[in-house]
């Protein structure tokens, strides 16, 4: 006899990447841009105030030529400087290599900047009428800025040096997540194979004994189980699915049982509307029922009452599974000190491990005596709808 009654409830629910790297050149280009205009200004400004103190002021419109002409002139040779870095990084096993090609590398386009730069000194001269010798202007600027330039050209290599490890970290991090993703996902299939067999097994135990007493029933309870099976097959890579889905697996699986027990087995639902859509792992209520079952009602003559229950709860789904069985559950052994020690069978031990997997510190499962006999099971999981899921995975 099954009763289902569900809740009226007016409480809505409640609303529960990185971004790609860089894989192209013309990204990696503006960025050098936006970095070379930062470090023009930083420096135009450092420019302008320090000569003023020194009593030697410099206008904002010359600074503003010098520092960005400089850091300009950089950022037309840092493609090249990139190619090099990304062409030639220190590696195990080729890193002295790398630094002998840098090192020449660096001394090169230090002087290919001071060419730029004495291009512009010339260009200024021209503009404002006050010629400087090439070769004069070449000279002073070797001595003043060939180490910085130097300098420089190896910051820019530390730099992108340090956002290719960076990027192969956060691949190397990404990769690890998923692996441990798909490791989680194995584990969980595989206890899913191993609750398959054992609720098959049972089933057809039952089947076996009912042959010797009713052929009819038998018959009928092997097409049930079939019935089953195939519901079982749909959902097998599912991992997750509708509280109302599971529901519906529950109802086909009691049919099973009441050809054994009849009006000995009673069961009553109590779900809340709001509940009905929310995700629950798939052949998740199969086993507490059936452990009602084998406790409450099958060692009993008389009826026997299973209570379902599914409501919200601040964020968390509550199902419980309740009997009015004699109460205890499993033999109950000593350990050497004397302390009690209780087992579970495959389905509670199986559930309680599916649990964990999925949902980490965020699930409990308790069970619970209850003072008029019987046992209670009480599961408590994240509360989620299918949309609000994956809004959920889209925000991280």
């Amino acid at each position: 006899m099954l009763v289902v009654r569900l809740r009226t409830n007016t409480q809505a629910p409640e609303e529960m990447s990185t971004p790609p790297l860089p894989k192209r050149w013309l990204p990696t280009c503006g960025a050098v841009l936006a970095i070379s205009s930062f470090l023009g200004v930083f420096f135009a400004a450092q420019m302008h105030f320090s000569s003023a103190a020194f009593g030697h002021p410099v206008s904002w419109g010359q600074a503003f030529y010098w520092a960005l002409g400089d850091w300009y002139e950089w950022a037309l040779l840092a493609p090249l400087i990139l190619w090099l870095s990304l062409r030639f990084s220190f590696e195990r096993g080729r890193w002295r290599m790398s630094l002998g090609v840098h090192f020449v590398a660096g001394v090169a386009l230090s002087i290919v900047h001071l060419v730029l730069c004495g291009l512009a000194e010339q260009l200024q001269g021209w503009i404002e009428g006050n010629k400087v010798a090439f070769s004069a202007s070449f000279q002073r600027l070797l001595t003043n800025r060939f180490h910085f330039n130097v300098a420089v050209y190896g910051l820019i290599v530390c730099a992108w040096h340090a956002w290719a490890y960076y990027r192969k970290y956060r691949e190397r991090e990404a990769q690890a997540v998923e692996l441990a993703g798909q490791l989680a996902q194995a584990q969980l299939q595989a206890l899913r194979m191993q609750l398959n067999p054992h609720f098959l097994f049972n089933t057809l135990h039952a089947v076996s004994s009912l042959m010797l007493k009713d052929v009819v029933a038998a018959n009928q309870m092997i097409t049930r189980l079939g019935e089953l099976l195939r519901l079982t097959l749909e959902t097998t890579d599912q991992q997750e699915v509708p509280l109302k889905q599971e529901l519906e697996f529950l109802r086909h699986y009691l049919r099973i049982e009441q050809i054994r027990f009849g009006d000995r087995l009673a069961l009553h639902m109590d779900v809340e509307p709001a509940t009905l859509d929310a995700r629950v792992p798939n052949l998740i209520l199969q086993p507490l029922v059936e452990n009602a079952i084998r406790y409450a009602i099958e060692p009993n003559t008389g009826p026997g009452r299973i209570e379902f229950s599914a409501v919200r709860n601040n964020g968390q789904l509550v199902l419980q599974v309740s009997d009015n069985g004699v109460g205890g559950r499993w033999p109950e052994p000593r350990d050497v000190k004397g302390t009690c020690v209780r087992r579970e069978g495959i389905g509670l031990s199986n559930t309680r491990q599916r649990l964990s997997h999925l949902y980490g510190d965020k699930q409990k499962l308790e069970l619970k005596q209850r003072d008029s006999g019987g046992l209670t099971v009480c599961i408590s999981i994240p509360f989620l709808t299918k949309t609000e899921l994956e809004r959920a995975q889209g925000g991280t």
